[in-house]
């Protein structure tokens, strides 16, 4: 083969290379300004595109007051934190409670004055407690996976612990101090009378010695249970003001409770009976309620006019399941606490209900059918400890038109939009209170306008505080999740990206089934699309009639 011949193939090979590389580069330029576009239309002034039927959110009053790296002092005794700060202030200091709040969080608001006291209170046993605005300083709430408020963290040399219990001064200052102290207390006499007027739950230990192997055991249990004092004690005039005989076999343990039913003896389960009969839901019992180890509870629902006839019928059932139910009473005239519980479990109107409940992660709920009498709540119990019975899901009514670009789910079409086999689907469960799904609801409507034309993909929202679905589990608000088409009997993938426009496309883009090319815009096909990042405009006819 002559040397003309040889250098002509490599000409042709060099052109044939040049023009791939020329076309791969165009069409990575290509797609690098496409995703430009998305970012600048997300940053763009644009008005956001309304997508919701119903309430909108309300605005919420961020802070823009910028705030110093010092350490501040707010609310008299508690430490205003931030992103820059709260590392090192943690890092510092032995024990310290941290609350994530947002300025607008009427739970918040309720707390702000029982914390502050609980603040000045610890300042001597060396406790700080301290704040953080978790809309402004985003960076450290993402990394508790903060979505709710307040929600509470007790550092320990800088672990963190949650705190769930009561939002009162006396109830903060008695779990921490349980945290940091000796777990068990000696009981004076002088000392019981003040613990049995001022104390709701309290355990007395009536041992030989306060000091051994019992002491070491109870100090431990102590440590467990973050809402009940424990005491000890070897004089037998304390052990007679708390109903425990001078002469009974040494150790006895006793808890008393400001109820009915005072007095329960016992030796291994403080938790199991540290609630009484039956809990009249309120802030100051909700955490002992959701954290009790019995996680099946019957609630009746009833007014004041009610009460006086449906709630001793309730306590007999309750008796019957000592142990093994809790039961519980919420109030539904109650506008504070009583109508958004009965909201939150689907109760309307005010005719008196029965409901069981499993507080776990599904939260199922049961309906009692007929009249409230105690045979009727007996049956009712025996079945829901046997797994008999049947459970059910709230639902707004379906909307009757549809077509924005978020879909609108409901408990009764989640069904039909978010498990059809034939569309890769995107759900952000939300809540109209949730103040990072305010944050996210621009983006979230703008991704679903882009991908609107997208024929074989959903972008939905539901408002998971009226609508359940038994495949609509979640921890938190906003809870992102993807549904892809042809196998919707596997949970969800759960959204573990940036929620920007460009990280969400992504995110779509590898997981959805379906595949799919997004048209672009015709305001972002430019010269500069044609162009190589080396500056070489693409012809393709011309290198051609070069060949």
């Amino acid at each position: 083969m002559s040397s003309r011949v040889i250098i002509f193939i490599l000409s042709i090979s060099s052109l044939l290379l040049l023009f791939i590389n020329l076309s791969l580069a165009a069409s990575s330029n290509d797609d690098d300004e496409f995703l430009s576009f998305l970012e600048d239309y997300e940053d763009s002034a644009e008005p956001d595109i309304e997508n919701h039927d119903g309430p909108k959110f309300p605005s919420a009053p961020f802070d823009s007051t910028e705030q110093d790296e010092d350490i501040k002092i707010d609310d008299k005794d508690v430490v205003v934190l931030n992103d820059r700060n709260f590392s090192e202030f943690v890092e510092d200091n032995k024990y310290v409670m941290v609350q994530f709040y947002t300025p607008w969080n009427g739970h918040c608001k309720a707390l702000a004055p029982e914390y502050t006291d609980a603040a000045t209170e610890l300042m001597k046993e060396n406790v700080a407690l301290a704040k953080i605005n978790a809309v402004k300083e985003v960076e450290v709430a993402d990394n508790y996976d903060v979505r709710s408020f307040p929600t509470i963290f007790f550092f320990v040399d800088g672990d963190p612990e949650i705190y769930n219990g009561r939002r009162t001064k006396n109830a903060i200052v008695t779990w921490i101090k349980k945290k940091i102290g000796p777990g068990i207390y000696n009981l004076t006499t002088e000392e019981a009378e003040r613990v049995l007027t001022s104390e709701d739950k309290v355990v007395l230990a009536y041992l030989d010695s306060l000091v051994g192997p019992e002491t070491k055991q109870l100090a431990a249990a102590s440590k467990l249970e973050n809402d009940v004092n424990f005491y000890q004690t070897t004089n037998p005039n304390v052990a007679k003001l708390f109903n425990i005989e001078a002469n009974v076999k040494r150790p006895a343990l006793v808890m008393l409770k400001k109820e009915p039913e005072k007095v329960v003896h016992y030796a291994k389960f403080v938790s199991a009976n540290k609630l009484p009969l039956v809990t009249t839901f309120n802030k100051e019992t909700a955490p002992s309620i959701f954290t009790s180890p019995i996680k099946k509870q019957v609630l009746l629902f009833a007014t004041a006019n009610d009460t006086d006839k449906l709630l001793p019928i309730f306590q007999d059932a309750a008796k019957l399941f000592k142990g093994k139910l809790n039961f519980v009473f919420v109030k539904m005239d109650d506008d504070e606490v009583g109508r958004p519980v009965s909201d939150y479990f689907g109760v309307t109107g005010d005719a008196p209900q029965v409901i069981g409940y499993i507080e776990e992660d599904d939260r199922i709920k049961f309906t009692f059918e007929g009249e409230i009498t105690l045979e009727k709540i007996k049956a009712f119990g025996e079945d829901f400890l046997e797994n008999k019975l049947k459970p059910f899901y709230k639902s707004d009514p379906i909307p009757e038109t549809n077509d924005a670009d978020v879909k609108v789910v409901v408990g009764n079409n989640f069904d039909e939009i978010v498990l059809n086999e034939s569309k890769d689907a995107l759900l952000e469960i939300y809540a109209p209170w949730c103040g990072q799904c305010q944050v996210l609801e621009p983006t979230f409507n703008k991704l679903a306008h882009h991908l609107h034309g997208v024929e074989s993909l959903v972008i939905a929202k539901m408002d998971g505080t009226r609508n359940e679905h038994p495949r609509a589990k979640f921890k938190g608000f906003p809870s992102l999740q993807f549904f892809p088409a042809g196998n919707k009997s596997i949970d969800p993938i759960p959204v573990d990206t940036d929620l920007t426009m460009v990280a969400l496309y992504k995110f779509i883009k590898k997981h959805a089934a379906i595949p799919f090319k997004l048209e672009k815009p015709a305001s972002s096909t430019t010269s500069k699309s044609s162009t190589s990042k080396v500056g070489v405009k693409m012809e393709p006819a011309n290198l051609k009639d070069e060949l």
